[in-house]
C-alpha cells in the first residue's frame, strides 16, 4: 500500500494523527494520549505503522478501536474537507480576517473582529460540555453563504446557537426584537430561529433556538419567549444538567451526521 498521508487533527486540545489513504478515507489513528494506534484493518498494520514511523515516540498498543459503534465507524470514513469537527470557534470568520484583513488605519473597529470574540466566548463554553456527554460543532456552512455559529448534541436534545458580542452593553429582548445598548432594536430572533428550523431539516430532529450572549452587563426579559432560550456565557454550562432527551448512541449517530458537510449542503 503507498502514498499513505499522516493528517494531524487538533480537537479540544488533543491531537490525533489520522492515516489516510489517497482518496482522504481514514484507515487508522494514532491517538498521543492514550499511546495507541488504532486500526481499522489489520490487514494495513504494517503500511500504517511505516507512515506512522516518524512521530511515533516510545512503545504503543496497536489494534482495532476499542468497540467502535457504527456512528464512529461513520466518522472515520469522511473526507477531510467533509469533516466539520475541527473547525474552530468562529473559523468563517478566521478565514475572512486572514484573506480580507481590515485596513490598518480604519476610524472604527472591525465588527469582524468583535463577532469573532463572542463565537470564541461561546465556543469555549460549549466545548467544556464534550467530558460530560455533549459534542459541539463550530462554524457550519450552509448554502447561500450563512452559517449555524454553534450546533450543541447531547442528552438534552440539540441547540443552534447564534452568538451575540455583549460585552459590558445592556441587552433587551421583545420577541422577536433584540436590542443591544443604544442601537436600534431589530428582530434577531427570527435569524436566531431560522438557523434552527434549517439544522431540524438537515438531520431530521428537533433542534431548538439559542441565542448566546457573551459578556453582557445587564439581561432584560420581560415576556416568556417562544420556543427560545436566551442564555449568557455564564449560563451555557447548564444546558449539561438537561437530559432524557437523546440516549448515547443516538447523540453518537447525531454529532457523526452533523459533522459531514454534505449533510448541509440542501438546506
Amino acid at each position: 500500500m503507498s502514498g499513505l498521508r499522516v493528517v494531524p487533527v487538533w480537537r479540544h486540545g488533543q491531537e490525533r494523527l489520522y492515516v489516510c489513504l489517497t482518496d482522504g478515507r481514514n484507515i487508522a489513528w494514532y491517538d498521543r494520549e492514550a499511546a495507541r494506534v488504532n486500526l481499522l484493518s489489520e490487514e494495513s498494520r504494517q503500511d500504517v505503522l511505516e507512515a506512522l514511523g516518524p512521530f511515533l515516540t516510545g512503545p504503543v498498543a496497536v489494534g482495532p478501536p476499542p468497540v467502535p459503534t457504527p456512528a464512529e465507524l461513520a466518522r472515520l470514513s469522511l473526507h477531510p474537507d467533509d469533516d466539520l469537527a475541527p473547525n474552530r470557534p468562529g473559523e468563517a470568520l478566521l478565514v475572512a480576517l486572514d484573506r480580507d484583513p481590515a485596513p490598518p488605519h480604519r476610524l472604527r473597529p472591525d465588527p469582524r473582529r468583535r463577532a469573532l470574540l463572542a463565537e470564541q466566548a461561546i465556543g469555549e463554553a460549549l466545548d467544556r460540555l464534550d467530558g460530560v456527554g455533549w459534542h459541539a460543532l463550530h462554524s457550519i456552512p450552509l448554502p447561500g453563504g450563512d452559517r449555524i455559529h454553534h450546533l450543541l448534541i447531547g442528552p438534552g436534545g440539540l441547540f443552534a446557537l447564534y452568538a451575540l458580542y455583549a460585552r459590558k452593553q445592556r441587552v433587551h429582548v421583545a420577541d422577536p426584537m433584540v436590542a443591544l445598548g443604544r442601537r436600534e432594536p431589530g428582530p434577531l430572533l427570527r435569524r436566531v430561529r431560522a438557523d434552527a428550523d434549517r439544522a431540524s431539516y438537515a438531520l431530521t430532529a428537533e433542534v431548538r433556538p439559542v441565542l448566546a450572549l457573551a459578556g453582557p452587563a445587564t439581561l432584560s426579559v420581560p415576556a416568556p419567549l417562544r420556543e427560545i432560550r436566551v442564555l449568557q456565557d455564564t449560563e451555557l454550562a447548564g444546558l449539561a444538567r438537561l437530559g432524557g432527551v437523546l440516549k448515547p448512541a443516538d447523540v453518537e449517530a447525531l454529532h457523526a451526521m452533523a459533522r459531514d458537510r454534505n449533510t448541509w449542503s440542501r438546506v
